[in-house]
């Protein structure tokens, strides 16, 4: 059966009206504040409102079955296509950057990846800054799943959609209908953003800085209003932050059912218990390190610690201090966080607890299989049979994890040969784009940024940091020759 490309560019053409239509909120706040980004914010909010309505109106009669091969180009393409509208307000605002570095932000936003371009982030303009972190917010949860969520009222099924844009190996859902569950994540991430918020507000942050770094929390993205990121707040707003980012990491459907009452289907999730103890270990491990070789007290050693254990792990990336100034034991333990990930079913990027697990447990199972070689040895999860499909699907995502990893790392540096410690710079690189953290190691640590890369570096970086988006499948499976035969 040949591909339905009518209704490609009719969801894609929603899309682009849906981000233009989010453009006018931060229109709004520059008409009201500063002048500078509005031109900007108005062209690009024009440009995808009628390139998506022309788009939308001219496939309306299109044959609105949807299959796989049409959710997995439209995930692949309609972020493609959200990442250069969403790069229009950057571009058409005099910022003083070219059309690779708008496109590299705009990416890093959506992918809630968090690096960034930009050397003095607090001279933007106000509007420009709240594109940003919406940008974060927009991606953090998903477009796709926003769509699927309004997809009743096109008249198009949206399942093959949310498959495409969450691959994992998780199926559990809020709802058996795909509609309601994802209307009832878009609720619950609404909801903790503006928690957060108010919060953040109360603990002394402007109204404007808590709105962005709400945004920006809940989907552990990480872009901040201030050049120090969360280094520029107290202990308070801290402590609050790493609270906020632990629950960020958290699938959701548990959030749901905690808020539900559910407390034993939460802790009954091998995941959870897991991620509450890695991340129990290795503030442990951090704090310790670091009393014993500084001489900084235990609360500012505790707070440092954790701070980062929970921003690496999340993915969120926010900094309160330069990781890479510790111990060299910890430098590389930061730098092994870029390939944790927390929990599936979250906003966190990342390989993820889940996947880690069924590869550790397996291994431990194969000792155990030679001993036995006849007997019938299962990996469980949660008490039940992992599907070897399922275990397949891990094994194969974690190589080619890996394998990107390397390989990517590789042809960054042959990108970028004149900076200092290449190797180690193009790892990081490579590590925090796939992982969408954004700080990494060397010339791109907690202090860095990437605006002295080359423009081949930025696009290629930001393809790696789709590609980790989307957890790799979702744009691989469209260079398989079987994604394109006709049956």
């Amino acid at each position: 059966m040949s591909i339905n490309f009518p209704i490609i560019i009719k969801v894609i053409g929603a899309i682009s009206f849906c981000i233009g239509a989010m453009m006018l909120i931060p229109l709004v706040v520059a008409l009201s504040s500063d002048i500078d980004s509005c031109s900007g914010l108005f062209y690009s909010a024009m440009l995808g409102l009628v390139l998506g309505a022309v788009l939308f109106l001219s496939t309306r009669n299109a044959n609105p079955k949807l299959g796989k091969r049409e959710g997995y180009l439209i995930v692949s393409l309609g972020w493609l296509a959200a990442g250069v509208i969403s790069a229009l307000p950057y571009l058409l605002t005099d910022l003083g950057i070219t059309s690779v570095e708008s496109l590299f932000e705009s990416i890093s936003g959506l992918t809630t990846t968090g690096a960034t371009i930009f050397n003095d982030i607090e001279v933007l303009p106000s509007g420009i800054l709240l594109w940003r972190s919406m940008t974060q917010w927009i991606g953090g949860m998903g477009i796709i799943v926003l769509t699927v969520a309004i997809f009743p009222l096109l008249g198009i099924g949206g399942v093959e959609l949310f498959v495409a844009e969450s691959p994992g190996p998780t199926s559990n859902k809020i709802h058996p209908r795909i509609k309601e569950t994802a209307k009832r994540l878009w609720l619950l991430y609404l909801g903790i953003s503006c928690v957060i918020i108010i919060v953040l507000r109360l603990l002394g942050m402007t109204t404007f800085d808590a709105i962005n770094h709400g945004l920006t929390t809940v989907a552990t993205g990480g872009f901040s209003t201030k050049n120090a990121s969360m280094a520029a707040f107290g202990p308070s707003i801290h402590y609050c932050v790493l609270f906020f980012m632990f629950i960020a990491g958290i699938n959701y459907s548990l959030i749901y059912a905690g808020l539900r009452g559910k407390f034993t289907k939460v802790w009954r999730s091998d995941e959870f218990k897991t991620y509450v103890g890695f991340v129990t270990f290795s503030i442990l491990l951090v704090t310790s390190v670091k009393l014993y070789h500084t001489d900084i007290g235990l609360e500012q050693a505790f707070r440092d610690g954790a701070f980062h254990v929970v921003s690496l792990i999340t993915t969120t990336g926010y900094i309160s201090a330069d990781y890479t100034l510790w111990h060299p034991s910890l430098t590389v333990y930061c730098f092994m966080l870029l390939f944790a990930g927390a929990c599936a079913g979250s906003t966190a990027g990342g390989i993820k607890i889940i996947r880690h697990m069924v590869f550790a447990k397996n291994s431990l199972l194969e000792f155990k299989r030679i001993l036995h070689p006849n007997g019938l040895i299962r990996l469980r999860i949660d008490k039940q049979l992992v599907a070897p499909r399922i275990l397949t699907h891990v094994l194969v995502f974690l190589l080619l994890y890996l394998g990107i990893f390397a390989i990517g790392t590789v042809i960054m540096t042959f990108m970028i040969p004149d900076v200092d410690q290449p190797l180690l710079t193009s790892a990081g690189a490579v590590a925090t784009s796939l992982g969408n953290v954004g700080p990494a190691i060397a010339g791109l640590g907690p202090t860095d940024n990437f605006s002295d890369l080359p423009g081949v570096a930025k696009v290629f970086l930001s393809f790696i940091m789709l590609l980790g988006r989307l957890e790799l499948f979702s744009i691989l499976i469209l260079f398989s020759p079987y994604f394109w035969k006709s049956n």
